[in-house]
């Protein structure tokens, strides 16, 4: 009997507390905030383990779509010729080919050799292992000074911080914060980069923002990676005619309600085509309200707010005719994948360019991706999920084609993603001193990517 009066006794404030804490959570009254947080670290901590095992079942590996490996198109008719600038989710490396995929020079920086999170991290967070960190973004310099943007696949924050070496891999400087997504460099040297970090406090009258929040700001720093300016973009936006915009973030979205993911500088000779726009803002991408929009970094203020016919779009930049190109990657709804390309006028909304996939060449990147608009009037575009990088005609003729050579998986199933720091760089844009290094042969095998596998 005294079992069983234990047993119940048990089993009452069980089912008490149970009572209790559901009251608490449906209410919302004390404590329940310390109880929904307690919830969501567990779950989080749950996913952190289960989720993420191996890197090779994250987003950063896709199936591959085929075993070509390297440039597979070349036409060197209509192309525009130079060294082209990536990054891939295999190895924090930037790599750095010619026209024919060879890899004249690359950077590599363990964030091991470089992490200092006593000095800026107040959660002293390990970080994760080295399968989960990439570069996410990058820029070279033309001197052979590069710019990375160090990210942790399964961390939240997931931004690693900034770093800038010189062409041997050696630190120049270091930037720490939780830098995420796209980077922008401006012509007198200075850097705008995206943040973000969590937050506690309610926002009256959205409710369906609550935190704990993942708030993006814009980081600018000077030429040698001091902190100028840093730009909350959500207070950014209520401050703003465009506040209610917020109220259409989608049901599924959780914490991170913008994601804003892309950033440019806007210059005085492009804010001149447009009404709305002026020289020293940036042009911004938040993914989860399908918008695009200009803040004012001086007023702190969201200037210009756009929603359009893409879809969970990347990578909105702005050509000096004053047209939007942006990686759409939800918007495509014929054959040939769910992604496209598209140019577009932000005065009238009109379209005037697009490229997408069809049947016989799929086309699609359900997150990441990137284009940028060459001197030529070809396009050349990131195709993340697919691994490989494209240039496109106006006619939309693909006279250029790299796949990512790095394979894995026991019959070179999975192929990594690449990101946003693809770039062409023309070689008389580089130094002397530095293009002179590019000019000599690989000094060994592991030079080249073209044959690499995993596991």
């Amino acid at each position: 009997m005294d079992r069983i009066f234990k047993f119940l006794v048990i089993v009452s404030v069980a089912f008490l507390a149970f009572i209790g804490g559901a009251f608490v959570i449906l209410t919302q009254v004390f404590p329940s905030g310390y109880l929904s947080d307690a919830h969501e670290a567990m779950v989080a901590l749950y996913h952190q383990q289960e989720d993420y095992k191996s890197s090779y079942v994250t987003n950063l590996w896709r199936p591959a779509r085929t075993d070509e490996r390297g440039v597979t198109v070349y036409n060197q008719a209509k192309t525009y010729d130079g060294f082209t600038l990536y990054t891939s989710a295999h190895a924090q490396k930037a790599f750095l080919i010619s026209m024919d995929g060879e890899v004249v020079h690359e950077w590599a920086l363990p964030i091991s050799k470089i992490w200092e999170n006593s000095r800026w991290d107040k959660s002293k967070r390990k970080l994760r292992p080295p399968g989960f960190v990439t570069w996410e973004d990058a820029y070279l310099y033309p001197n052979g000074d590069l710019l990375a943007m160090y990210v942790g696949t399964g961390d939240t924050p997931w931004g690693y911080g900034l770093v800038k070496m010189d062409k041997n891999s050696k630190v120049i400087w270091k930037h720490f914060d939780y830098t995420h997504h796209a980077l922008d460099v401006a012509d007198d040297g200075k850097i705008y980069v995206l943040t973000n970090t969590i937050e506690d406090t309610p926002i009256e009258g959205y409710e369906n923002l609550a935190p704990p929040r993942l708030d993006d700001y814009v980081n600018v720093l000077s030429p040698d990676g001091k902190l100028l300016n840093k730009v909350s973009i959500m207070d950014a936006m209520l401050r703003s005619p465009y506040a209610r915009m917020l109220h259409t973030t989608a049901w599924n979205v959780k914490e991170d309600y913008l994601h804003s993911n892309s950033v440019q500088f806007i210059d005085g000779k492009t804010a001149s085509k447009l009404p709305f726009a002026s020289a020293g803002q940036v042009l911004l991408s938040f993914r989860d309200i399908d918008t695009i929009a200009i803040l004012d970094l001086d007023k702190k203020e969201i200037v210009w707010a756009l929603e359009g016919s893409w879809h969970r779009q990347h990578s909105a930049g702005m050509l000096p005719n004053g047209h939007v190109l942006l990686f759409d990657n939800w918007g495509h709804y014929r054959p040939g994948g769910a992604s496209r390309v598209i140019e577009f006028n932000p005065v009238t909304s009109e379209m005037v360019w697009a490229y997408a996939g069809n049947e016989k060449r799929f086309f699609e990147s359900r997150i990441r991706s990137d284009q940028k608009r060459l001197p030529n009037g070809n396009t050349l575009i990131t195709e993340s999920d697919g691994g490989r990088i494209i240039e496109v005609t106006r006619s939309g003729e693909i006279v250029w084609e790299y796949v990512n050579p790095v394979r894995a998986g026991g019959k070179n199933a999975l192929i990594p993603v690449l990101y946003f720091g693809v770039r062409r760089i023309a070689p008389a844009s580089l130094d002397p001193e530095f293009r002179q290094i590019l000019n000599e042969p690989p000094r060994s095998p592991k030079s080249s990517a073209r044959t690499t596998n995993l596991l």
